[in-house]
């Protein structure tokens, strides 16, 4: 049996807006085919590789397995949403200075869940880092930079975070 369309208000990077879909759609369509938001990437469409990873509610989520009808009333933020070209976000610019990017297909999560991480705890150790990007996979080999790239985000962050 195929589930009716639901319609819905999602706030996404701090904007409302109104999608209509079936209510077990993947958010990660929503975002991509509906709200035009191409940070997240489809990538294994299980869950298990980050590409599509947002934060909803400050905890990083996995976009792909994520239904729309669990996304309503929860603030939820796409790459989009963290900075602009002109003025990237801490995290970003982390990953820039690093050179963390080949292909960039893994960025998405990495910086997502990077973000997730250093608004929990503005301080990880390496072993802390290790541990929370270890469900996002990069096939490039670029984890030296990656890694390299959280601890200058929390570096970066801490000197924002100063009165």
């Amino acid at each position: 049996m195929i589930s009716p369309n639901i319609t819905v208000t999602l706030e996404v990077n701090g904007e409302k807006s109104d999608v209509s879909a079936m209510a077990d759609t993947p958010l990660l369509l929503v975002l991509r085919n509906d709200l035009a938001l191409n940070g997240p990437k489809y990538g294994c469409g299980l869950g298990e590789c980050g590409a599509c990873t947002v934060i909803i509610d400050g905890m990083a989520a996995r976009s792909c397995v994520f239904p729309l009808s669990g996304a309503v009333g929860r603030e939820i933020v796409t790459l989009e949403g963290l900075g602009t070209r002109q003025a990237p976000h801490p995290v970003q610019q982390a990953f820039i200075d690093e050179q963390a990017a080949q292909c960039g297909y893994c960025l998405n999560g990495m910086i997502m869940t990077t973000k997730a991480l250093l608004d929990r705890n503005p301080d990880p150790s390496e072993a802390e880092i290790r541990n929370e990007l270890s469900g996002n996979l990069c096939r490039c080999g670029t984890h030296i930079e990656i890694l390299r790239a959280v601890l200058r985000a929390a570096r970066l962050m801490t000197v924002d975070r100063r009165p």
